[in-house]
C-alpha cells in the first residue's frame, strides 16, 4: 500500500530540507520521493541530513515540472499553509492520511505535494490537487519546516496504514481520570510516594532490595495509569505509614475518619 504513495517536493531551495524530508519519510515507511526542479541536488548536505535514509535520496526521481511528477496519480493532496482566494476541498492531516491509504489500498497512485520553503505552492499548482491539506499549527507561528510538514503527514499516513492492516496503533488504552474528581498528584509527590512504597515493601519483607527484579517498575506503571489525585495520595501514604509502624511492632490507630 505505501509503495503507491509518493512524496513530491516542489522547487526546494535548501538541500538539507530534502535530506530531512527523506529521513521523515523513512521513519514512516514511505520510500518514493519526487523532486520538482530542486535548486541544489544531489548534495552532500542532503545526505548528511538524511541520517541513514540515503536509499531514498539515491532513488529519488528528479523532474522539471509538477505535471511530470503527477503522472499516473489519481489522488493528489497538496499542502497549503493559508487560505486561498479560490475555495477548494480542505482536509486536515488525519483525513489526509486516511484518504491516502484508502486510495493506495485500492491500487491507486497517490501524491503528497509540498511547496517551496518560502512560499509554499502557487495557486496554479494547488489547482492541480484534488484536496488541499492544512496543518492546524498555531496561527501566531504557523510556518512549519518542510521536513516537519512531511513528518506530520507521514505520521498520519502510517497511523492509517497500521489501522488498515489491523495492527495496534497503541500499546494500551488508558483512561485519564477527570481532574474534577480531585486535583491530580504532581510528579514530585508521586516520586515521594514511590520512595515511601519501596521502603515499606522492604520493611514488610515483600521486596528484596538485593533482588528487586521489576517490581517497582510494574508498580509505577500501575499507579501511573491510575491518575491518583491528592486525596487518594494522602490515603495511600497513610496506609504505608501504618504498615511501617506495624512492621516495627509499634501501636497504630484506625484511619476510618480520614478515608
Amino acid at each position: 500500500m505505501l509503495q503507491n504513495i509518493r512524496v513530491i517536493l516542489v522547487n526546494t531551495s535548501h538541500p538539507g530540507n530534502i535530506g530531512g524530508a527523506a529521513r521523515a519519510m523513512k521513519n514512516m515507511g514511505l520510500s518514493r520521493l519526487v523532486l520538482v526542479d530542486p535548486e541544489d541536488f544531489p548534495s552532500a548536505e542532503a545526505v548528511a541530513r538524511a541520517s541513514g535514509a540515503n536509499d531514498i535520496l539515491d532513488n529519488a526521481q528528479v523532474v522539471a515540472t509538477l505535471e511530470e511528477a503527477l503522472v499516473g496519480c489519481s489522488l493528489v493532496l497538496g499542502t497549503s499553509a493559508r487560505d486561498r482566494r479560490i475555495p477548494w476541498p480542505l482536509l486536515d492531516p488525519r483525513e489526509c492520511g486516511a484518504a491516502a491509504c484508502e486510495h493506495a489500498g485500492q491500487g491507486a497512485e497517490v501524491a503528497l505535494v509540498f511547496g517551496r520553503e518560502y512560499a509554499g505552492l502557487t495557486n496554479d499548482e494547488l489547482q492541480r490537487c484534488h484536496f488541499h491539506v492544512h496543518i492546524p499549527s498555531d496561527p501566531e507561528f504557523s510556518s512549519l519546516n518542510l521536513a516537519a510538514a512531511v513528518q506530520v503527514l507521514g505520521y498520519e499516513v502510517r497511523m492509517a496504514w497500521l489501522a488498515a492492516q489491523g495492527l495496534p496503533t497503541k500499546v494500551e488504552k488508558f483512561e485519564v481520570t477527570s481532574v474534577r474528581s480531585g486535583q491530580l498528584a504532581t510528579m514530585d509527590e508521586m516520586e515521594l510516594f514511590y520512595g515511601h512504597l519501596e521502603s515499606t515493601l522492604v520493611a514488610i519483607g515483600f521486596l528484596d532490595p538485593e533482588k528487586p527484579r521489576h517490581l517497582m517498575s510494574r508498580l509505577r506503571r500501575l499507579f501511573g495509569r491510575s491518575a491518583v489525585n491528592k486525596s487518594e495520595m494522602n490515603i495511600l501514604r497513610g496506609i504505608l505509614t501504618e504498615a511501617q509502624k506495624a512492621a516495627r511492632g509499634e501501636p497504630h490507630k484506625r484511619r476510618d475518619d480520614d478515608v
